[in-house]
């Protein structure tokens, strides 16, 4: 091929991707996002921070700071109390309300949720002071993405937030509550803000399991992989039970 033609194909192509209207370009458009995110963007910020996933999605409301109903995992269905009323929950509290189209998260602020979910964290000698120092002190939400810096064991502390390979395909994001050492190696218990306790997954997480340490939130921008998940789980393509 002369040069002049791989010049008018190079251009062609240039044109066809980049100034072109039509359906067919907005989708290479996309394809071509997709390649740079996944196999440039994404693996150079892991690079970057140290960690293997270096920005994750939060896809479920393990850490929110909210009354919210009670949803079965593994068909996203509400469950309801013998009277046929929504179960609204928040650490070990319980509230029921009739069911209705719209049923909207009750969010609490940190005193309210220090008076609900409080004594369980002093149970762990983390008193009201501790915990409002702590990174995320007001926990986050489903559809927050949360950017991840890699750490060293030895570096996480009690009160971080620190994201781990747990019992699913998708690693779990939770807050250390207990940390300890044993034959040189380190061991951490998580608790989701929102949930009543530790799931026995977490009650003894290794080293090898950490993935990386919460260091900053953008808020909802993670609703884009939600949708799209959402829509992969709708044709049968993907599997997933939230925690």
């Amino acid at each position: 091929m002369s040069k002049n033609k791989k010049k008018t194909l190079l251009g062609r192509i240039w044109r066809f991707i980049w100034e072109e209207d039509s359906i067919w370009s907005w989708l290479v458009n996309i394809v071509l996002a997709f390649v740079l995110i996944k196999f440039i963007v994404y693996p150079g910020l892991g690079f970057l921070f140290g960690t293997t996933h270096p920005v994750v999605a939060v896809v479920s409301g393990s850490m929110e700071h909210a009354y919210a109903p009670r949803v079965n995992p593994y068909t996203g269905n509400y469950i309801l109390n013998q009277d046929g009323k929504l179960i609204y929950y928040f650490c070990t509290e319980e509230h029921y309300k009739d069911k209705s189209f719209f049923n909207f998260k009750n969010f609490r602020n940190f005193d309210d949720f220090w008076d609900i979910c409080g004594s369980w964290y002093e149970n762990y000698n983390i008193t009201k002071d501790d915990f409002k120092t702590y990174n995320f002190k007001n926990g986050f939400n489903t559809g927050d993405i949360i950017v991840l810096f890699g750490r060293k064991p030895e570096k996480v502390k009690t009160g971080d937030v620190i994201v781990f390979r747990g019992n699913r395909p998708d690693p779990i994001i939770h807050r250390v509550v207990k940390k300890w050492d044993s034959d040189g190696k380190y061991y951490f218990q998580t608790k989701g803000d929102h949930n009543s306790d530790s799931d026995i997954s977490e009650s003894s997480i290794t080293e090898e399991r950490l993935i990386g340490k919460a260091v900053f939130r953008i808020p909802l921008l993670g609703y884009i992989k939600i949708w799209f998940v959402d829509i992969l789980k709708f044709i049968g393509i993907y599997k997933y039970v939230p925690i």
